[in-house]
């Protein structure tokens, strides 16, 4: 590995964008350790790129019989885990999502005594199997005489998935319901702190390395110095070299040959390949990283080989789906006839004919 072209090849082969024998959204997320999940059809679509055979529909069959699960973990936002790994992630990062959220919680006027009333609320109204939606959910709060004006009902129930309280249940329509986590996910052996931070950071290296320590510290959420501790647990088992002033460290493997023809992914909003990296240099170019990024808010983009070349957006018609790209460069017939065969997996995916746009 020398280059940040390297970088970008072996990427995409851990995160399993360039081969993957995995057929099941489980253990896609297993693998990844979680994925971002706020914008709910995108991060559906990125799992079913890491798989073999999934349709939109499949991903959601996986949420509904919680074969995978939608929570707050990491960061302050929604992430699919897979439910072997929700006890452990959330005893380790909620501490962290707490503290990026204590503003707020004081803002809201939001205690330890109303979060444990609100607890309570939560589980009562969801024993027995129930699986209820957001508004259903602030019913039975005001229900037990805890206010949920402004944000406070969406920071009583995200404290409860980070107590291990709620976790997402089906979806009804288009809405997303909660279910009591103990009921929707057997009980699992506590881990000690030191072996979650090995646990992540082995997952995170073996699927996203090349990466550094900087990277690892903003995907996970955790300090800079609970992350280098992670790192070094398990650094035995990985590779690390230095590109440009950077350590990267990456699983010891051996890629396949690079391919003759093209290869474009078209990647969701919120991707792993982008989100999962503090620096993202080694697949946007500076001058168009604008265009992708801006302000942590992200768009979904066409790679090219390994490179951001473009940004798409998708249009839902009655029966139909087209999609618009945006071209940061000129490509080739052979890169042009990539991108449209993309273009038709996403259809696929979608079990819907690709229109003109």
């Amino acid at each position: 590995m020398n280059t940040l072209s390297d970088i970008a090849e072996q990427r995409l082969h851990n995160q399993l964008l360039s081969h993957t024998t995995l057929n099941q959204p489980r253990e896609v997320v297993q693998w990844m350790g979680a994925m971002q999940a706020q914008d709910y059809a995108g991060a559906k679509w990125a799992i079913a790129q890491r798989a073999q055979g999934l349709t939109d529909a499949a991903l959601d069959s996986a949420l509904a019989d919680g074969s995978i699960l939608r929570t707050h973990v990491l960061r302050p936002t929604w992430h699919f885990v897979a439910p072997s790994d929700i006890r452990w992630m959330l005893q380790l990062t909620a501490p962290r999502v707490h503290a990026f959220n204590a503003f707020q919680y004081r803002k809201q006027e939001l205690d330890d005594a109303t979060f444990k009333k609100s607890n309570a609320a939560l589980t009562k109204a969801l024993r027995g199997g129930r699986q209820l939606t957001r508004p259903e959910l602030a019913a039975a709060l005001e229900r037990a005489g805890i206010a949920t004006d402004d944000l406070r009902a969406t920071l009583l129930v995200m404290r409860a998935e980070l107590d291990g309280i709620v976790c997402s249940g089906a979806r009804r329509g288009k809405q997303f319901t909660y279910a009591l986590l103990e009921e929707r996910v057997p009980p699992a052996p506590a881990r000690t702190k030191e072996e979650a931070l090995a646990e992540l950071a082995t997952r995170y290296l073996q699927s996203r390395g090349p990466a550094t320590l900087k990277d690892f510290a903003w995907w996970s959420g955790l300090t800079v110095a609970e992350a280098k501790a992670g790192i070094e647990s398990v650094q035995s088992q990985f590779n690390s070299e230095t590109v440009d002033g950077q350590t990267y460290w990456f699983p010891d493997l051996a890629l396949p040959a690079r391919s003759k023809t093209p290869t474009v992914h078209l990647l969701a909003t919120y991707d792993e390949y982008l989100i999962g990296y503090k620096d993202r240099s080694a697949v946007v170019n500076p001058t168009e990283a604008a265009q992708v990024v801006g302000g942590e808010v992200f768009t979904s983009t066409i790679v090219l080989d390994g490179q951001v070349v473009g940004v798409w957006k998708r249009t839902l018609k009655a029966g139909s789906v087209s999609l618009a790209t945006t071209l940061f460069t000129k490509l080739t017939i052979a890169q042009t006839q990539a991108v449209a065969a993309a273009a038709q997996q996403y259809a696929t995916f979608l079990n819907l004919p690709l229109a003109q746009s």
